[in-house]
């Protein structure tokens, strides 16, 4: 059987080689950049997703230009159907940013890949540190990314996306996704970026802290149903109280993100969008072109979903609502003037989401916590379980059937 090293070396010389010289020039050219002796008027270097991007538009296989990545999903799976093993490992080896990226691709094959390029970007990271000529942040920064992607590339992990550039998007899953009867993908807000994606302090208000909070608690609710979460952040999130965080432009973008996400996931089963905060905009931003097999939209903390009412999202899937006592987000007026502000606060009666209870979840950030009755709430609308979750104080009726639904 032809091996990858084989086909590896079956390759073009450039294609060989283009790895090990483009990384020391990115390494180069962000030097240049940090140092200051690139005119301010420069054009950036292009980053390493692009480069591979560009390389993959114009390699070829068999004769015929590889699919370009923003075909449908459904294309993508029929290319790499039509590949021996050893063609597709070639394929991700050599432009791992694109395939570990690539909707429709194989789940395997995208883990490994992106292991590949998390790889690739700690040896860079490496590089650049040893170059030096940081300020005291700026070297506190390149090694917090050099150890992020040192942990992100363990074995364990199930990278589902990854792109170094800027300041980084990454997803994860926990669990068997092909296997998986229920899938919840969790969409987090402001913050949500490589450094962000995971933390030790305040460790549940992270999306991985997130994910992992809540694949324990549907394990412990329904032990025997095979569940999947992906701990999103796969999309350009504003930071903190940017001017960013109050228009939709990065949300408009990430819903598209989200969107391709979700016509790439395999299998048929039910998945469960858990918007948090600004994720619950990005969320919304979808809501009217969301595939069939999105039975639910559980919103957190919301700013908004850019829609006046739940009808005015447009979709099918029920729509959950829920917002702790003393979260601060409650205080910030629903409004939409022009490109700011993010609409109608999903959490009031009138907009006619399924309200749900918090609990005593604490502040904004407290949703995910262990043992939080939001959490819990979370998880059964995740799992497909509603007629058991409890709704806020004062709201009689919000699961499909109410058995158990009535505040008591």
């Amino acid at each position: 059987m032809l091996t990858v090293a084989a086909l590896r070396q079956d390759r073009p010389p450039w294609k060989a080689t283009a790895r090990r010289v483009l990384l020391p020039l990115a390494v180069v050219f962000a030097v240049l950049a940090t140092a200051g002796w690139m005119a301010r008027g420069d054009t950036p270097p292009p980053s390493a997703y692009t480069r591979e991007h560009d390389a993959w538009s114009r390699d070829t296989l068999h004769g015929a230009p590889l699919p370009g990545p923003d075909r449908p999903a459904t294309e993508i799976s029929a290319f790499f159907a039509g590949l021996t093993d050893a063609e597709a490992d070639t394929l991700a080896l050599t432009y791992p940013l694109v395939v570990g990226n690539l909707a429709g691709a194989p789940l395997t094959l995208r883990y490994e890949a992106n292991r590949v390029a998390l790889a690739d970007a700690a040896e860079a990271e490496r590089e650049r540190i040893a170059i030096g000529g940081f300020s005291p942040a700026g070297a506190h920064e390149a090694q917090r990314r050099l150890n992020r992607f040192e942990t992100l590339a363990s074995p364990d992990r199930q990278i589902l996306a990854f792109d170094p550039s800027g300041r980084g998007k990454v997803a994860e899953v926990l669990g068997d996704l092909e296997a998986a009867d229920r899938v919840a993908l969790i969409v987090p807000g402001v913050d949500s970026d490589l450094l962000g994606f995971q933390k030790t302090f305040g460790k549940y208000t992270a999306p991985v802290g997130m994910a992992q909070a809540l694949y324990r608690e549907e394990r412990d609710l329904e032990p025997d149903l095979n569940t999947a979460v992906i701990a999103w952040a796969d999309y350009d999130a504003p930071t903190g109280i940017a001017m960013s965080a109050f228009t939709g432009d990065r949300a408009e973008a990430g819903a598209d993100r989200l969107l391709t996400t979700l016509t790439g996931l395999p299998g048929e089963a039910p998945v469960a969008l858990l918007c948090h905060s600004y994720g619950s905009v990005v969320c919304g931003l979808a809501a009217d072109r969301l595939p069939a097999r999105v039975t639910d939209i559980a919103v957190a903390g919301s700013p908004g979903m850019r829609a006046p009412d739940v009808t005015a999202l447009g979709t099918g899937a029920r729509v959950w609502a829920m917002v702790a006592e003393d979260d601060w987000i409650s205080s910030v007026p629903h409004l939409e003037v022009g490109p700011l502000g993010h609409g109608a606060d999903p959490a009031e009666p009138g907009f006619g989401a399924r309200l749900l209870s918090a609990g005593d979840a604490e502040g904004h950030g407290g949703y995910f916590e262990p043992g939080a009755e939001s959490l819990v709430n979370l998880a059964l609308v995740a799992t497909g379980a509603v007629d058991d979750v409890r709704c806020a104080p004062g709201v009689s009726y919000c699961a499909p059937s109410d058995p158990c639904a009535v505040l008591t």
